[in-house]
């Protein structure tokens, strides 16, 4: 995470943007006292998105709980696709 002044990031919007983007860095922007901007590359942003769609429903948040456990607990299997 990397925290500015909205000075220092007119100064260089290139690097900031280029970091956020390139090294996934979040990016925050101090605006004054308990008021700032956060920046996400987009990637972030659309990760953020899917998980809390994922985790938006109990059910959801069940198998994918399910899920987690099978595969901490190795009981996992494969399948193969059935090709029409």
């Amino acid at each position: 995470m990397i925290t500015t002044t909205i000075s220092d990031f007119r100064k260089d919007i290139k690097r900031y943007l280029d970091k956020v983007t390139d090294d996934f860095e979040t990016l925050i922007i101090n605006r004054g006292k308990d008021s700032g901007v956060v920046i996400l590359s987009i990637d972030e942003y659309n990760s953020l998105n899917a998980t809390q769609h994922e985790l938006s429903s109990k059910i959801n948040e069940q198998r994918l709980d399910s899920a987690i456990d099978k595969l901490k607990k190795g009981s996992l299997f494969q399948k193969d696709l059935i090709e029409p």
